[in-house]
């Protein structure tokens, strides 16, 4: 067996389902061992399109998912997913041929590249170590939650994998736990607060520690928050606050900015979560539990930080406070509290003014309706731009595998590909995805791949003929913006001419072919160019991100 055949077969017997990618002659060998061996291959039209695709198919069904590339070119096409991938440290395993020989047009410095963009880096490094190779950087990415860049050189694959060579599988190490006298301290930080505040973030979706959290929660009296990229994790809990950050509900952020205690689990509380620290009140305490104890101070300093596992962190604590106080505290939990969470706490219950106007619909008032129109079991994903917001808060989400957030980088146009791969992970949902016009035409090579795998993708551009972000940014009033706004465009022909189905939505009536596209059990995608009204900067732009 040759090394590139021996590679496929090892990744899929470590349990790879699915990979994505472009195939060229580098990676054409390994990419058919690795579907021969039972695994999906998902074909791109663009390394940077398979890129987001990966890393979304990763988030959205906690799997490892492999992108497989072409050296040199192929690889580089890939960077900015891979640098999003790496930034939220998502599952990946990116498995590129190299070009070894500086004389190769292929040749770049691949690992060197990796690093860059935090990925971890690693090589098969000859035929006798090659299974050792692929199996540790496998447990890379599933025990350490890290994108992986595995270079399988040219000359390396296409030698004989020696009859001794033996396959070895890596296990998990323990997560750590803080020691018993930070215990001790966060206990009492839990015992003087009167109104605290748990704010989970992507470390709190792994293996139990959403149980352990709520109960924790739950002895302390503690509101249960998350940041976008965990948001529906406390849906089902009855003092589950939604997001803290630019995207909270005046509710949300009364709550947050209120509490006298907030601790972020596996949540960097940065300038997003925590509004440039203004969520968090002037006497209040801060703590954060992390397992990268480089990630506990970073954005803010903090009264108490705990190295640990976010489950294992919790379970301790929890039952220190209670063997300490004897009961569960009443905390934030009032009556009062209760019953406004009820009322009051999301998008869609707050009252505003429909400014539709003049041929274009207020985004609140399309999101809404879209909200009512489709099924509860939905997964949204969004591309970045000013609009991100609208689909992000009034676009309700079963739980926390119903939203997937590429956002770590802030680039746009990773929208749709983002919405593909999240939508191949959870099959049984209907996939929306919200873009921009910029972000639906950077990223518009996919709309061909969701039509070839006849995936019902619902996308919704929401289209203000500019880049939003940037001309609210300077202002109708400064600098020249002739490079930022673009004539209006009709984003639905040239869907209809991808093979899509596509409406112009100018009013909420416009919009009832929506349901109908739904009642058919659709097979492909359906595009809704929505002329949007943009008159200002989004709030979560200007309270969130500073601008």
């Amino acid at each position: 067996m040759l090394v590139r055949d021996a590679i496929g077969e090892q990744l899929a017997g470590l349990g790879v389902r699915v990979a994505f990618g472009v195939v060229g002659s580098g990676n054409f060998h390994y990419t058919n061992a690795l579907m021969a061996h039972g695994a999906r291959f998902v074909a791109a039209r663009h390394e940077g399109g398979a890129a987001t695709m990966a890393d979304a198919y990763a988030r959205m069904s906690g799997e490892v998912a492999v992108l497989s590339l072409h050296q040199g070119c192929g690889y580089t096409n890939a960077l900015t997913g891979i640098a999003e991938a790496a930034k939220s440290r998502t599952s990946l395993l990116v498995l590129t041929a190299e070009a070894t020989e500086p004389t190769s047009n292929f040749f770049i410095d691949q690992a060197g590249m990796a690093e860059g963009a935090g990925a971890l880096a690693m090589r098969v490094r000859s035929p006798e170590t090659a299974l050792v190779d692929v199996a540790r950087a496998y447990a890379a990415c599933k025990h350490q939650q890290r994108t992986v860049v595995l270079n399988v050189p040219i000359d390396v694959q296409d030698r004989e994998l020696p009859a001794h060579a033996r396959r070895r599988t890596f296990d998990p190490l323990g997560l750590p736990q803080p020691a018993p006298g930070d215990i001790a301290r966060f206990v009492e930080l839990i015992q003087a607060a009167e109104r605290p505040v748990f704010v989970a973030g992507r470390g709190s979706r792994a293996d139990g520690a959403k149980t352990a959290l709520r109960e924790l929660a739950a002895a302390s009296g503690a509101l249960l928050a998350t940041s976008a990229v965990a948001r529906g994790l406390f849906n089902d809990d009855p003092w589950g606050i939604d997001v803290s950050g630019g995207f909270s509900s005046p509710l949300t952020a009364e709550l947050v900015s209120g509490a006298d205690l907030v601790v972020g689990f596996g949540c960097a509380l940065n300038m997003w979560t925590m509004r440039h620290g203004k969520l968090i009140g002037e006497h209040a305490k801060v703590a954060q539990v992390d397992i990268d104890p480089e990630a506990i101070g970073r954005n803010r300093d903090v009264d108490l930080g705990l190295w640990g596992g976010v489950a294992e962190t919790a379970r301790a604590t929890t039952a220190a406070l209670r063997e300490t106080a004897g009961g569960d505290r009443r905390g934030y939990r009032t009556p009062e509290v209760g019953r406004r969470i009820r009322s009051s706490l999301r998008w869609n219950q707050v009252d505003f003014t429909d400014q539709s106007a003049g041929g274009r619909i207020d985004p609140r008032t399309l999101s809404m309706e879209l909200n009512r129109l489709l099924p509860g079991e939905r997964i949204v994903s969004v591309d970045s731009g000013n609009f991100l917001g609208y689909p992000s808060m009034y676009l309700d989400v079963p739980d926390e595998y119903g939203f997937c957030f590429t956002q770590a980088f802030q680039s746009v146009g990773l929208g749709l590909a983002t919405g593909l791969g999240a939508a191949l992970a959870q099959p049984g949902r209907l996939p929306v995805v919200g873009v921009g016009d910029g972000g639906f035409l950077m990223g518009i090579t996919e709309l061909e791949t969701a039509v070839r795998l006849a995936v019902p993708l619902l996308v919704v551009i929401y289209n203000d003929a500019m880049y939003g972000a940037e001309v609210h940014h300077f202002g109708f009033d400064g600098p020249p913006l002739d490079a930022v706004v673009f004539p209006d465009s009709d984003l639905a022909a040239i869907a209809r001419g991808h093979g899509c189905e596509a409406i112009t939505v100018r009013e909420t009536a416009d919009l009832a072919p929506v349901k109908d596209w739904i009642s058919t059990g659709p097979s492909r995608p359906m595009v809704i160019d929505a002329k949007v009204l943009s008159r200002e900067g989004s709030w979560w732009l200007q309270e969130a991100f500073g601008h």
